[in-house]
């Protein structure tokens, strides 16, 4: 299971936008044809211990040149202790029948490929099929075997299966199962039916409604979440699902463990002030590394181990902040979760969109990540927010905070020279959820790398300059306040007369995230939306020689998501402007209905924000 990486997040400080970029989500042209699915069949048989085998028969039929880099290798995963898998059959087909065989020579085993955000250490091959001789036109035929003799979960079955977003002839899901297990699904998109079977067994078969896919929108929900799929599991509910995670999760309170939670809690008399004590000390001293394993992908290791180790993934965590909570007396539950922008999970139980484990306390109803080495202890990062969870130890499904506390305030001063250069101070002070972020972000640059930063935001409104980051004490909690002192050699184009964007942000801050809510012009998908304050004010001094002609005019805007209001104020050869944007939703999501009514705000907020004061030189 995953754990916490930054990802775009609206209303938070300077540097998480700047961090964020490198985060943000590629455009889905929606159903690509450089590709036909002429074939795709997956039939699994499963034994009644859970264990299974699968074969899979795929014919891909190449349409255009760009498909090729994509589509003439085709890797196949496999977890070498669970499971094996054999290729059976691959060749490429030339559109006069003849078959190029893949030799064995061109199936390539190598290690599935590490994570880039943590060290990750596990048992899952990739079997590479090298076509050979593909182009346009021609067909790749694949067929291979996969036998799983360990099940995950003892005795249980479950999957998850979603089409590609490439024309489809036939995608076919067929499950053989023994009589005795009963196969709960959830199909969307796809057509049932009933094969015959042989004698005590059943036979579930399920075929995809062809039809397009839209393009992904920007920021949108998990295609989960409206779209397409087959979930199928014979789990019952959620919380038998719920009781055969937690029966292999070991979270027993050693005398070391017991020790420790009594010495970090000794001067501590408030249970959730301790719960968050000891939730800052996991995240602070257990560093993040995945040992999947067998079965490790389900199974947390032993909570005294991980204290030993002093490393471990997200269940890892939970499992030692669960028994660290328990020697101070406070129950708690593992709490499984979607990492990322799903937001409902499937209505028959299966790991499908699960790929992440939290803390929840009941008594305090207060859930604790403590993989998130950049959020403190009380808050949660942002891609949790109001999500479904399976407390493990109640069987009881709960949900996450949607909102929690967050609040920015940017200043800037910009003094302005004859020539149209400008030195400016920013200060920035960030409250909340994003203080830590920003803190941990700040720790973890090297000087020159703050320094390149302030050049690149310069950069990013087409400005030649440079600058020094600065800030508080990193080693702090509470409010993270930074600053810099930097200067842009062409802020002003003089002599004008010209107009000066009225920059009061320059990342981070209330013109990003405006610019974030439109980034599509219309909206057909639900998509993610954090609340939060951000407050805002710009000093631009102009020299004597360079004269203030006109100002755009204050703007109050308020709607059912919205605060906002601009002044401007003219005080001598400065103008001084105040911006705050209060951004309000009961819920982490926004539905199209919602996108459609905040249009008309949006909008104004935009004009506003691409305002310029006139200048002119003498």
């Amino acid at each position: 299971m995953k754990r916490f990486a930054l990802t775009p997040a609206r209303l938070v400080g300077m540097l998480c936008c700047l961090f964020a970029l490198n985060m943000a989500q590629a455009k889905d042209d929606g159903t690509d044809p450089s590709v036909t699915i002429e074939k795709d069949i997956l039939r699994t048989v499963v034994a009644e211990d859970g264990s299974y085998a699968s074969t899979q028969d795929l014919v891909l039929l190449i349409n255009e040149e760009r498909a090729i880099q994509a589509k003439a290798q085709q890797s196949l995963y496999y977890n070498r202790t669970l499971e094996s898998l054999e290729v059976t059959q691959a060749y490429t087909q030339k559109p006069d029948g003849r078959k190029v065989l893949v030799s064995p020579e061109q199936i390539k085993e190598q290690q599935e490929p590490q994570s880039a955000q943590a060290p990750m250490f596990h048992d899952s091959l990739v079997k590479v099929v090298i076509f050979p001789e593909v182009a346009v036109g021609d067909r790749l035929v694949l067929s291979f075997k996969k036998q799983r003799k360990t099940p995950l979960f003892p005795g249980q079955f479950e999957d998850l299966a979603m089409p590609q977003f490439h024309p489809t002839q036939q995608f076919t899901l067929i499950y053989d199962l023994p009589k005795s297990l009963k196969l709960n699904a959830e199909a969307k998109g796809f057509k049932a039916s009933s094969p015959k079977a042989e004698p005590g067994r059943k036979v579930y078969q399920w075929d995809y409604v062809q039809g397009d896919n839209a393009r992904t929108e920007l920021g949108a929900v998990a295609y989960s979440d409206y779209g397409k799929y087959l979930a199928v599991s014979t789990f019952a509910d959620y919380s038998e699902f719920a009781k055969a995670y937690a029966a292999r999760a070991n979270s027993e309170v050693t005398p070391a463990i017991r020790e420790l939670a009594e010495k970090l809690t000794a001067k501590i008399d408030d249970p959730r002030d301790k719960a968050l004590a000891l939730g800052d000390w996991v995240r602070r001293n257990i560093r993040y590394v995945a040992v999947y394993i067998g079965a490790g992908g389900v199974v947390p290791h032993a909570a005294d181990t991980v204290l030993s180790n002093r490393y471990g993934d997200c269940k890892d965590h939970v499992a030692l902040l669960e028994a660290l909570l328990a020697a101070v007396n406070i129950e708690s539950t593992p709490a499984l979760i979607n990492l990322g922008n799903a937001y409902a999970l499937p209505k028959v139980p299966t790991l499908g969109v699960i790929n992440h484990v939290v803390t929840y306390i009941p008594s305090l109803d207060l859930y604790l990540d403590s993989t998130a080495e950049a959020i403190a202890s009380g808050y949660l990062p942002a891609p949790v927010l109001d999500k479904p969870t399976v407390l493990t130890r109640s069987g009881k499904l709960g949900r996450t905070p949607a909102t929690q506390p967050g609040l920015v305030h940017n200043s800037t001063t910009y003094t302005v020279a004859s020539s149209g250069a400008a030195d400016f101070i920013h200060a920035s002070k960030i409250d909340g959820w994003a203080a830590e972020m920003n803190r941990w972000m700040m720790r973890n640059m090297q000087p020159a790398e703050r320094d390149l930063l302030t050049q690149r935001i310069l950069a990013a409104y087409g400005q030649r300059g440079s600058g020094k980051i600065s800030s508080d004490d990193l080693e702090t909690s509470g409010a993270f306040e930074m600053h810099i002192n930097g200067r842009s050699e062409n802020l002003v184009n003089l002599p004008g007369p010209i107009g000066v964007p009225t920059l009061t942000s320059l990342a981070g801050g209330i013109a990003q995230n405006v610019f974030g809510f439109i980034a599509e012009k219309q909206r057909t998908q639900d998509f993610t939306c954090i609340s939060g304050i951000t407050e805002e004010q710009a000093r631009f001094e102009f020299p004597a020689d360079v004269k203030i002609i006109a100002a755009p005019k204050p703007v109050t805007l308020k709607d059912k998501h919205f605060d906002y209001s601009a002044e401007y104020a003219q005080q001598g050869n400065s103008l001084v402007i105040k911006r705050r944007l209060d951004f309000h939703n009961p819920k982490a999501v926004c539905s199209v209905k919602d996108f459609e009514k905040m249009k008309p705000t949006l909008d104004a907020m935009l004009n506003d924000l691409n305002s310029q004061v006139i200048v002119q030189k003498s």
